[in-house]
C-alpha cells in the first residue's frame, strides 16, 4: 500500500481514477435516462481518430481527441434534431468511421505501435503525465460545474423531451450541451479506462444506483459512489495483480453490479415472505359479503372470523386480529 501510494505514477492514475469515476456517472445518468447507453462508445472512437491525429502531427493527443470528440457529439446532435437520420445510424457512422479513420492515421504515427493503440483503447495507468493530471482536472470541473448549473433542465429533457420543449425549455442546445460533456468525459478517462470501456463506467455504475434507490437523485450518489469505488479500486487492484487498469476497473464495477442485483433482489424475496397470507376463502370480500368492511390508510379491511384481512394481487394479506378498533388508522365501520 505505502508503495503504491508514494510511486508518482500511480499518484497521477488514482488522481486520475478519482476524476473519471465521479464525472462518467454524472454524465452517464441522463444518456441512461434517455436509451442513449452507448454513444459513449462512439464517442470513444471518434477520439481514437483525434489521438491519432495527434500523434500525426506531434501535438498533444489529449487535445486533439478532445476536438474530435466535440465536433462529433454537435454533429449526432444536429442529425438527431434535424430528422435526416435517426441515432442510431448517425452512432453507426460515427462508431465504425471513427474507428476506421484512427487505425488509418495512426498507422503513419511515428509512435504508432499497436501497443500505443492498445493503451490508449483499453487504458494504461503508466501513460498518465502529469500535464494530462491538469488537463483532467481542468475538464472535470467544467463537467461539474455545467452539471451543477443545468441538473433541473437536463432532468427534464432526459425524462420527456416533448414535455421539455412545449414548457420552452431550449432542448436542442441543452442536448447539445450534454453530447459535448460525454465526449469530454471520454477524453478525461480515456488514460485510465480507455476509450472502448469507458461507456461501461458511465452506465453500470448508474445501473446499481437503480437497483438501490427509489429517486433519481439518490440513485445519482450510488451511481458516484460505485464510479469512485470502481475506478480508484481498480487501479489499486491493477498494480499488484499487474493487470491493465482500464479493464480492472470495469470488471470491479460489473462485480459491483451482479453483488447489488443479487442483494437487491434477495431483500425482494425476504419481504415478500414477510406478508402475512390470510387463509383461503371460499368467497371472494365485497361490499355485499356480509363482512364488517373497514377503512383502512389507502384500502379496505374485511373482518372475517376475528381477523382482519384486505385484498391484495389475487390473495388476501393478515392485517391484525381484533376489533375493527385495533388501528389507529381505522374510521367507522361500514356493514
Amino acid at each position: 500500500m505505502h508503495e503504491i501510494l508514494t510511486t508518482d505514477f500511480m499518484q497521477r492514475a488514482l488522481i486520475a481514477a478519482l476524476l473519471v469515476g465521479l464525472v462518467a456517472p454524472m454524465v452517464g445518468i441522463f444518456l441512461v435516462q434517455r436509451r442513449l447507453s452507448l454513444i459513449g462508445d462512439g464517442m470513444g472512437h471518434v477520439a481514437l481518430a483525434g489521438v491519432a491525429v495527434g500523434l500525426v502531427t506531434g501535438r498533444g493527443p489529449v487535445l486533439t481527441a478532445l476536438v474530435a470528440a466535440v465536433v462529433a457529439a454537435v454533429a449526432i446532435e444536429l442529425l438527431r434534431a434535424r430528422g435526416r437520420t435517426n441515432a442510431d445510424v448517425a452512432l453507426g457512422v460515427i462508431f465504425y468511421g471513427g474507428i476506421a479513420a484512427g487505425v488509418v492515421i495512426i498507422s503513419k504515427a511515428p509512435e504508432g505501435t499497436p501497443a500505443n493503440l492498445m493503451s490508449y483503447l483499453f487504458g494504461s495507468i503508466l501513460t498518465t503525465r502529469t500535464s494530462d493530471v491538469w488537463i483532467f482536472l481542468a475538464l472535470a470541473l467544467v463537467i461539474m460545474a455545467t452539471v451543477w448549473v443545468l441538473w433541473p433542465r437536463f432532468f427534464a429533457v432526459a425524462n420527456d423531451e416533448e414535455y421539455a420543449r412545449a414548457v420552452g425549455l431550449p432542448v436542442l442546445p441543452l442536448n447539445i450541451i450534454l453530447a459535448v460533456l460525454t465526449a469530454t468525459t471520454v477524453v478525461v478517462a480515456m488514460r485510465v479506462v480507455g476509450l472502448l470501456l469507458i461507456s461501461a463506467l458511465m452506465i453500470v455504475p448508474n445501473a446499481a444506483g437503480q437497483l438501490l434507490a427509489r429517486s433519481f437523485t439518490t440513485g445519482l450518489r450510488w451511481a458516484i459512489a460505485v464510479g469512485l469505488a470502481s475506478a480508484v479500486g481498480g487501479v489499486f487492484i491493477s498494480y499488484p495483480l499487474d493487470t491493465p487498469s482500464g479493464g480492472t476497473i470495469v470488471v470491479l464495477a460489473v462485480l459491483v453490479y451482479i453483488v447489488t442485483a443479487i442483494g437487491t433482489g434477495v431483500a425482494r424475496r425476504i419481504r415478500q415472505r414477510r406478508h402475512s397470507i390470510a387463509e383461503g376463502h371460499d368467497h371472494e370480500h365485497g361490499p355485499e359479503c356480509g363482512h364488517e368492511a373497514i377503512p383502512h390508510g389507502d384500502h379496505v379491511d374485511y373482518l372475517h372470523g376475528g381477523h382482519r384481512h384486505a385484498a391484495h394481487q389475487g390473495h388476501y394479506d393478515e392485517h391484525g386480529a381484533g376489533s375493527p378498533r385495533t388501528s389507529g388508522q381505522d374510521e367507522e365501520v361500514r356493514a
